[in-house]
């Protein structure tokens, strides 16, 4: 591990400006993801600014029902909050679902949004990787890319974000809310992650000196749902996963909103599903012609191709549970 300077801000505009004046400095939460890579090698900062102990660790009701949770926030902690498993069970679901129990305690909401792909070849400082070294190509594409991508990747990167929590702050509409140099801005968590194309070295939107202070989850969705497949149920990260929320009146969906992990360099929203589902009504037929509407665009690999009926399986299912929990 490379020597580096650490500090400790009293409030987040510290925070903010000392990243801000240090091109290499990054900002150190729960640490469950950036140690690793310190170890590794992966990442080598000149200089951690740990915004652990930031009173950002509070989960708040909105005007609409809808919550505020801080980036501090632990995941162990969201997951058990009541107003969260009540309002938006698919989130508490979705952290359930991620990590162990130790890893959650220590893992942060803002943290977790900014985890990095588990992609092997990232993690193997031996082996080229676009994403830790632009230019010097991408071992995965001929080597071993089973967990890779089959939605939005480029010739310069296939890798998944590993995250179950984005994933279902994506199906919620959620926002990031964030505080820069240049002030304080909210984005879509749609659209805070990013796809590879030839930059795949930036995961997020995110500019330097910026840091994630809380996420916002509007209204409700309390029969929302989160499902994950993955090869062992005590700890693994999502082969696939689907969030979904499901509006039913009268025997048609008035509003679908899905979201797919483990599938893109990002929590991957379904719209062409979405699109499909709108009008029509319940029912297996209606489900499995959504699922092939979003699944005409998947792109895999040779040894990835098995995430194509595995979605659209985990797809019709989730739809189909949730249409008969509302009976």
């Amino acid at each position: 591990m490379n020597p580096f300077d650490y500090v400790r801000p009293d409030d987040a505009a510290g925070a903010v400006a000392t990243v801000a004046r240090n091109p290499g400095a990054v900002f150190l939460a729960g640490g469950t993801n950036l140690v690793d890579h310190l170890k590794l090698g992966v990442s080598a900062p000149e200089l951690l600014v740990d915004v652990s102990r930031l009173p950002l660790d509070e989960v708040r009701e909105l005007p609409d029902g809808g919550l505020r949770v801080g980036a501090g926030v632990r995941n162990s902690d969201l997951a058990a909050h009541p107003l969260v498993r009540s309002r938006f069970p698919a989130l508490a679901q979705a952290l359930l679902a991620g990590a162990s129990g130790q890893l959650r305690n220590a893992a942060t909401t803002g943290g977790n949004l900014l985890q990095r792909t588990r992609c092997p070849y990232f993690q193997d400082v031996t082996t080229p990787c676009n994403k830790r070294d632009p230019g010097a190509g991408c071992s995965a594409i001929g080597g071993h890319h089973r967990d890779a991508a089959i939605f939005g990747a480029s010739p310069e990167c296939v890798a998944t974000h590993p995250s179950d929590m984005a994933v279902a702050m994506a199906a919620l509409d959620a926002q990031v809310r964030v505080q820069g140099p240049e002030g304080e801005r909210a984005v879509p968590v749609v659209e805070f992650h990013r796809l590879p194309g030839d930059e795949p070295q930036r995961d997020s939107v995110l500019r330097h000196g910026e840091l994630i202070t809380a996420v916002d989850l509007p209204g409700s969705a309390p029969r929302s749902v989160y499902r994950k497949v993955r090869e062992r149920a005590s700890y693994a990260f999502a082969l696939v996963s689907v969030a979904a929320d499901l509006d039913v009146a009268d025997g048609r969906v008035r509003n679908a909103r899905i979201a797919l992990g483990g599938v893109a360099h990002k929590p991957w929203r379904a719209t062409r599903a979405e699109g499909a589902l709108r009008g029509a009504p319940v029912g297996e037929q209606a489900f499995r012609a959504a699922a092939d509407a979003e699944l005409a665009a998947a792109e895999p690999l040779s040894g990835n191709a098995y995430k194509v009926p595995m979605t659209r399986g985990t797809l019709v299912a989730v739809l189909r549970d949730l249409v008969e929990e509302a009976r």
